[in-house]
């Protein structure tokens, strides 16, 4: 049975002299988190916006649990948006942004449903606080509420933890992927940061230059590539012969590798103390560099010093055009 809450079918954006979403087609599948990732310019956050209904697309269907709705206005569609800037309304209480939208659409039971989505957030006793009283991370929360009271049937979230620093980014993103297990609702999410895609994402789709590049679970697109551009944009690689393997998977030793391993020799150029590991940087005859990961109580390796470099087949990552 097929449980696609939302699907595009070839939706194309172009505006003058400029495709910004060309002919793209996914299916987001019912209580998944997706996460479309790429880097600025893509062309994911107009794609987010054609959901939405902000923008119209130039081409292309949009449905909605197998009904079109590229024709509706936002307000006809059953989706909610939790915008970059969280677009809180400053005269308002928490309360009052979190029943905004209830009472704009007529609901008259909004207690509990309000009482409910106060809890799950952990923003209950901050009621009668306004925007400018409450912490970054307290109005992402209030932000989400708004949006998930109205229980809509896909909340699209664009860059949502953008505006957060480093630490809290971390944490925040740990409780989204909670409250999204938690609420069953699909969350459509837009991302340029990699690992914020890896780590909360049920489905991720790569974007590039406005089209898709692949869609698939996190795992499978890291470790299993479709492109060179889809590997390099979630984490480093080393290109070695136009073979690429991630420094994670990269060995550095000055005894012979293993028989069945692939290597080549190389010359230590320096080494970078990061915590929990090292990351040493080495380089082969004609300049070519590499990057490998050591463990920090490892044999510490010293510029100058020659070693194999070595990694096993199966942690190859190879593409057509090769």
């Amino acid at each position: 049975m097929d449980d696609t809450v939302l699907e595009l079918r070839r939706i194309s954006k172009h505006y003058p002299g400029h495709r910004a979403v060309d002919g793209i087609s996914l299916r987001v599948p019912r209580g998944a988190l997706y996460t479309l990732v790429g880097p600025s310019g893509c062309g994911k956050t107009t794609t987010l916006r054609l959901i939405a209904g902000f923008e119209e697309p130039t081409s292309g269907e949009l449905l909605l649990n197998g009904s079109r709705i590229e024709h509706l206005r936002p307000y006809q569609r059953n989706l909610s948006t939790v915008f970059q800037n969280y677009a809180l309304f400053p005269h308002l209480t928490v309360r009052g942004n979190i029943e905004f939208g209830l009472r704009r659409r007529g609901d008259r039971h909004i207690e509990e449903p309000v009482r409910r989505v106060l809890e799950l957030l952990r923003i209950a006793g901050k009621e009668s606080r306004y925007p400018h009283q409450l912490s970054g991370g307290e109005r992402q929360r209030v932000a989400l509420a708004r949006s998930l009271v109205l229980a809509p049937e896909v909340l699209l979230l664009d860059e949502p933890l953008s505006a957060l620093d480093p630490q809290l980014r971390k944490q925040v993103r740990a409780e989204l992927k909670n409250i999204q297990r938690g609420v069953g609702i699909t969350f459509l999410m837009v991302t340029h940061d990699q690992e914020e895609a890896l780590s909360v994402s049920d489905h991720i789709a790569v974007m590039n230059g406005g089209r898709l590049e692949q869609t698939g679970p996190p795992r499978e697109i890291y470790l299993r590539p479709a492109t060179r551009f889809t590997a390099g944009f979630l984490g480093a690689v080393n290109w070695i012969g136009g073979i690429g393997v991630r420094p994670e998977s990269t060995r550095a030793s000055t005894d012979a590798p293993p028989p069945e391993a692939r290597s080549r020799q190389a010359t230590v150029q320096s080494t970078t103390f990061l915590g929990n590991r090292y990351h040493v940087e080495v380089s082969f005859d004609g300049g070519a560099r590499a990057v490998c990961e050591v463990p920090r109580n490892s044999h510490l390796f010293s510029p100058g010093q020659d070693v194999h470099l070595w990694w096993r087949e199966e942690d190859e990552m190879r593409f057509p055009d090769q």
